[in-house]
């Protein structure tokens, strides 16, 4: 039988219980036929105020994020979306691959999404080889970012990371602020703008 809304398909998407964005942003960017269907991993500590707590944030992440797959795969769905993006940049593209496939072989071998595929796939559509990445992150977590793309053929000219003090604040910043940001990041040297996080709430100011 076929599922009378997620005719198309049903998504899972893995997302940390501090993140209120990307819910409701799967939500807004809905197509018919195909629906999202959240597991919430739990974060027991939401300090991300150092780069030790930011690895702390991430070790919590790979503890839960088994359970939250378990809990999801019961609605029987035809992929896996990761809604968070740090952990899909951790370690470069070797890091993003040996994730995917943790996901994936805990999922039953559904395929996975991953933020930091989407930017690979993305950004050649628009010639794009020179970017500049604003994040929510530590400096830790903008090292990693820098790493995954470099190692992926792309010119990290600038990166600007918030350093938000909590997973949950992340989604506090307004869009001015991240305006700003964007301004300061963007120059002629320049080919896109990446923003990364999926807590920060851009997909309206992305348009802009």
């Amino acid at each position: 039988m076929t599922d009378a809304l997620g005719w198309r398909k049903k998504f899972a998407v893995l997302a940390p219980s501090t993140n209120t964005i990307v819910e409701p942003d799967f939500y807004a960017m809905r197509v018919p036929g195909v629906t999202a269907h959240f597991s919430r991993i739990h974060i027991r500590n939401q300090d991300l105020s150092s780069d030790a707590a930011f690895q702390n944030l991430l070790a919590q992440i790979r503890e839960e994020i088994n359970y939250a797959i378990d809990r999801v795969m019961t609605c029987e769905p035809d992929y896996v979306v990761m809604g968070m993006s740090a952990e899909t940049f951790w370690d470069g593209v070797e890091g993003n691959r040996a994730f995917k496939r943790r996901v994936s072989e805990r999922a039953g071998g559904l395929g996975v999404a991953t933020g930091a595929e989407a930017c690979e796939r993305a950004l050649p559509l628009f010639g794009a080889r020179r970017i500049a990445v604003v994040t929510p992150y530590q400096p830790i977590g903008d090292a990693n970012v820098v790493r995954f793309f470099n190692d992926i053929g792309f010119d990290v000219v600038r990166i600007r990371g918030l350093r938000c003090p909590t997973a949950v604040s992340i989604a506090h910043v307004p869009e001015d602020e991240l305006r700003r940001a964007l301004i300061a990041l963007d120059g002629d040297d320049v080919d896109a703008l990446v923003q990364v996080g999926t807590n920060l709430s851009m997909v309206r100011l992305a348009d802009e």
